[in-house]
């Protein structure tokens, strides 16, 4: 999926909106690495691709409600080579160029997979807003993102471009597992050296949707006990292309056959730090109904026993923890049951899946911890997903075994699992929005700096 980023499901997002506590946020990201100086052909959805939000209120692994959302570019003047010939003052000004709308559909599936399929269009011709090409070309960007944010009645929704809100440093942790702050005791040490955010000035394109929390649940009704089975969600992104291409000189494509999945995300970074390399595309084409498969993968994370050897000293207990990692597969898989953490469960059942789940009967933080429930914040990963939670800082901790005595008192894990952290701080790295879509206003092409 690398090699198709117009498909290439990047984060998923879930959580109850904090200036709506009846409804939830849904976001989906697609295009990863957009650099914002992209001109002359800046960066958009796929045409050909068929994005969707998948939410499953049963525990299955399989979708009972799907959002659909399928794209048209036009280019209103083709005697240019411009992406807009002047300022863009709205969306339909004369001076941009290539203008993309799409459509949204809702598809319930009654009664399980076997059942009846009902779809209904819930939004059509929506317009997207423009790439950030800059100042001069768009001087009121967060006007033209107010205008692309369509209130469709019971639901908000926003498709384009976002600063990318995932915040990792990709350089340290890739280059054989540089953790801080712990790099001085690596099998080849080095100085401590402050932790760099790889995707500061990249931009992302997002799907965003704002639904009322009684639409998702399966009991019809907004329920504000966190223990009641019906307050839990799954949900995942996927992307699917035409069975069929052919090309023909002159440019020419024709696209056909029914559509076929070929990305999806639940969990972040599941596919990523867990699933095999040789696994990967595989994983990528199956719904998480089948994901009972893969289920070795995070019993016995690879990452976990990598770090003892690469920190000899720092992860001794770990080094020592042979038993299948109950911890990552309720975290995972199935969601964590009641009673082991105090009033707090999202367990939609044995079935293993990787989807991101939702309790949406637990209320928004008022003073939010990037740390989720690691931090004591029950309302952020791993109990669905904010958009500033520090999602990569939780599961290396989890892998390192801070997790494992919710299942294992008896277990204690290495001081350092605690500790370690990726060194990227959100603040002065990353900004959000308030209110929906949440995801802050992309970096202008003309104002982008080098990752510092």
């Amino acid at each position: 999926m690398a090699k198709d980023p117009v498909a290439d499901s990047t984060d998923v997002y879930a959580f109850v909106s904090p200036d709506r506590p009846d409804s939830v946020t849904l976001i989906t990201n697609y295009i990863p690495f957009e650099d914002p100086a992209g001109g002359p052909n800046f960066y958009e959805f796929g045409d050909d691709v068929l994005y969707k939000i998948h939410i499953d209120n049963d525990g299955d692994g399989f979708a009972d409600i799907v959002y659909e959302f399928q794209f048209t570019t036009v280019v209103t003047n083709p005697n240019t080579f411009l992406y807009n010939t002047g300022p863009i003052r709205s969306l339909d000004d004369p001076n941009w160029n290539r203008r993309q709308s799409y459509t949204v559909t809702k598809v319930t599936y009654h009664n399980g997979q076997i059942g009846k399929v009902s779809r209904q269009i819930v939004g059509q011709d929506l317009p997207c807003p423009p790439c950030f090409v800059g100042g001069r070309s768009c001087p009121d960007y967060a006007s033209l993102a107010a205008l692309a944010t369509h209130d469709l009645g019971d639901i908000v929704v926003f498709a384009g471009q976002r600063l990318d809100g995932f915040y990792v440093d990709l350089g340290s942790i890739f280059d054989l597992g540089d953790l801080r702050p712990f790099q001085n005791l690596h099998l080849i040490p080095t100085a401590a050296q402050p932790g760099v955010d790889a995707l500061r000035s990249f931009n992302v394109h997002s799907i965003a949707l704002e639904l009322p929390i009684s639409s998702l649940s399966r009991s019809g009704v907004r329920s504000t006990d966190p223990m009641d089975p019906a307050s839990v969600i799954g949900v995942w992104a996927s992307a699917s292309r035409r069975t069929a291409q052919i090309r023909s000189k002159g440019g020419l494509k024709l696209e056909t056959g029914p559509y076929v999945q070929v990305s999806r995300l639940g969990n972040p970074l599941f596919n990523e730090v867990i699933v095999p390399m040789a696994d990967k595309d595989r994983w990528n084409q199956l719904s998480p109904d089948g994901d009972a498969q893969f289920g070795q993968y995070v019993r016995q994370p690879e990452l976990a026993r990598l770090l003892p050897v690469l920190y000899p000293t720092v992860f001794p207990n770990l080094a020592g923890l042979t038993a299948d990692r109950a911890d990552l597969q309720a975290i995972l898989l199935t969601g964590i049951p009641a009673g082991i953490i105090p009033g707090f469960q999202n367990y939609t059942g044995p079935r293993l899946a990787d989807m991101l789940r939702l309790n949406m009967a637990i209320p928004p933080a008022h003073t939010p911890n990037d740390l989720g429930i690691l931090g004591g914040d029950l309302a952020g990963f791993p109990n669905g997903r904010r958009v500033s939670d520090d999602v990569v800082t939780i599961e290396i901790r989890a892998v390192a075994g801070a997790t494992y005595p919710l299942v294992a008192p008896s277990y204690t894990p290495d001081a350092a699992a605690a500790l370690v952290t990726q060194g990227v701080p959100t603040a002065g790295n990353v900004s959000y929005l308030d209110t929906f879509p949440f995801l802050d206003n992309p970096v202008s092409g003309y104002d982008v700096q080098p990752p510092r």
